[in-house]
């Protein structure tokens, strides 16, 4: 007997890292009215310019800013912020109202959220070449925007009473962005019709606001084909001029949270095996089946290492992957004094504290893999110098430096290995952070930036050797000279003064053949000083150059990726 869900509730995130060089080069008339990224962030997003998603706009609004504004018990901040650590309230809460004249009052993050109007419906739809489809209610919209450039789109759906099969081919179908490829779309396992579509107030049918069904798939550039239904959301940004591109793979993350219909089962379903295959399916975001997918010691094997079992013997299951975060129970109940009236303590927590974890170690995630991209991408370009035997550029100098900043920043600032100080959340954010192999990735990320410094110290250290040896020349040339014509302005009197200073008409020789010889010699010492300075310009071109010309030139250095 096939189980059916009492209430599903899934939200699909998508990690973008936005080219912040790329789009503050292509939108001058917004950027260059703000001090900061942070600050014209707003602006552009709310800009009229855009090119994608001119009919979702106009039917259910742009993204607004939703920040934090109330503070008291009752309120969603309140609520959602007090589970955390102080440090994790300042660093990863949109909550401007909060920050004092006296610290720097900017954000670090800001949420947006798309909300239709009153009394309209907007639906996620998705369709395969074997006829089969779903269609489920958008209920949540919202994005989150941080400072290095990384962005998270969260598309909330929700539905209620539905079957088992479906809410697992909704899971499946909807979080792909693109097929892997055309023999996806042949064999149905990936969608070939993925669309939003939007019912006005009065139920007087469905408009389709954005649609894409993969007719024509091909790369833009070293970026995958992005459904134009992502596009449409993300239409403050060019996709094609590749402003932005996904950090993952064709799928955006899954978390998602079922409830079974204990009228669907039988009373011994919990600690059934039947149970378990459903679990690993909803885990794996596998289709429905009745057995495991794969081989069942493998699987069970993984399960132990992957299901949080605390509350396993009520039903209750947290599963985490590098590609999923589930929440799974049996109906709904008391959770010992948390009363069922005040709403189900299970959902509350998936909606609020635990989709927040969910997108802190999302950012961790998609920060590191964006490190990794801008790490290669600068080794690419010193590289590049040393292979043409040019010496390394300041600009890829810079870029080096700003690379190892940046890393410090995250490390300081938004990284931490503890966001809260009771267990259960943090044995959770743990267990995802295990999954996400973050730990491990900020280590290998951290060394090699500290190697690509190294590297720079030594070649730098070469460098000023070098310098230090011209130095040291140049001064023993000059020094030579200075010795000669101290040498013949000491006014020796007698046969010297005679023969080089004063001589006798007639025997002049030795007289203009010493003059000759000094002025040689300081034309070529003058000489050769000066092509010393000439080929080495490089390095002291900057020691003379005004700060606010480097400044300007290192602003307009451009993308790191469209090079």
């Amino acid at each position: 007997m096939a189980a059916a869900f009492q209430h599903f509730h899934t939200y699909f995130l998508l990690p973008v890292s936005i080219d912040k060089e790329a789009v503050s080069e292509d939108h001058p008339e917004v950027f260059c009215r703000h001090a900061s990224w942070m600050s014209g962030l707003e602006e552009w997003i709310r800009h009229p310019s855009h090119r994608h998603g001119e009919k979702l706009v106009a039917a259910i609004g742009g993204w607004k800013r939703a920040a934090y504004m109330t503070f008291d018990v009752d309120s969603p901040a309140y609520q959602d912020m007090v589970f955390f650590h102080p440090f994790v309230r300042r660093v990863f809460f949109d909550s401007a109202e909060l920050w004092t004249d006296a610290t720097e009052n900017e954000s670090l993050l800001q949420c947006f959220a798309m909300t239709p109007p009153a009394g309209s419906r907007l639906w996620f739809t998705a369709e395969d070449a074997k006829g089969r489809c779903a269609s489920v209610e958008v209920t949540d919209l919202r994005m989150f925007l941080f400072a290095n450039g990384i962005g998270i789109l969260s598309i909330g759906v929700e539905g209620m009473s539905i079957p088992e099969a479906q809410a697992l081919w909704i899971n499946e179908m909807m979080r792909k962005i693109y097929p892997s490829s055309s023999r996806q779309l042949r064999e149905g396992r990936a969608p070939s019709r993925l669309a939003f579509e939007w019912e006005a107030p009065g139920g007087s049918g469905r408009e389709t606001l954005a649609e894409e069904r993969f007719g024509h798939v091909e790369m833009t550039g070293f970026l995958p084909p992005m459904a134009r239904t992502i596009q449409a959301l993300l239409h403050f940004a060019d996709y094609e001029a590749q402003e932005y591109e996904p950090v993952l793979d064709e799928r955006m993350i899954v978390y998602t949270y079922a409830t079974i219909d204990p009228g669907s089962v039988g009373g011994e379903f919990v600690r059934s095996d039947q149970y378990q295959v459903l679990l690993s399916r909803l885990l794996y975001v596998d289709r429905a089946g009745p057995d495991y997918r794969y081989d069942p010691d493998f699987t069970v094997s993984e399960m132990y290492r992957q299901l949080y079992r605390r509350w396993a013997h009520q039903g209750t299951y947290y599963g985490f992957t590098s590609y999923s975060n589930v929440t799974c129970s049996i109906g709904h109940f008391d959770c010992d004094e948390h009363e069922l009236r005040e709403g189900f303590l299970i959902h509350r927590m998936f909606t609020t504290r635990y989709y927040l974890m969910a997108l802190v170690t999302l950012f961790y995630r998609a920060t590191l893999l964006d490190f990794a991209e801008r790490t290669a991408l600068v080794s690419k370009l010193l590289y590049a110098d040393h292979q043409h035997g040019h010496r390394i550029s300041t600009g890829n100098v810079r870029l080096t430096a700003e690379l190892r900043s940046d890393f410090l920043h995250f490390s300081n600032y938004w990284y931490f290995d503890e966001l809260a100080n009771k267990d259960e959340e943090n044995q959770h954010f743990l267990l995802q952070v295990r999954e996400y192999r973050i730990d491990s990735m900020k280590r290998e990320v951290e060394q090699e930036i500290d190697k690509l410094n190294d590297s720079l110290h030594g070649y730098y250290q070469f460098r000023n050797t070098e310098a230090v040896n011209r130095l040291a020349m140049l001064s023993l040339i000059l020094g030579a000279g200075a010795v000669v014509t101290g040498f013949f302005g000491m006014n020796f009197s007698g046969l010297f003064g005679r023969v080089l200073f004063e001589p006798p008409a007639g025997q002049t020789q030795a007289h203009w053949a010493s003059i000759l010889f000094v002025t040689l010699f300081a034309v070529c010492t003058l000489s050769f000083g000066l092509y010393v300075v000439i080929s080495n310009w490089a390095d002291y071109r900057e020691s003379l150059l005004p700060r606010w010309w480097l400044a300007r030139t290192a602003r307009h250095m451009g993308s790191l990726r469209r090079r």
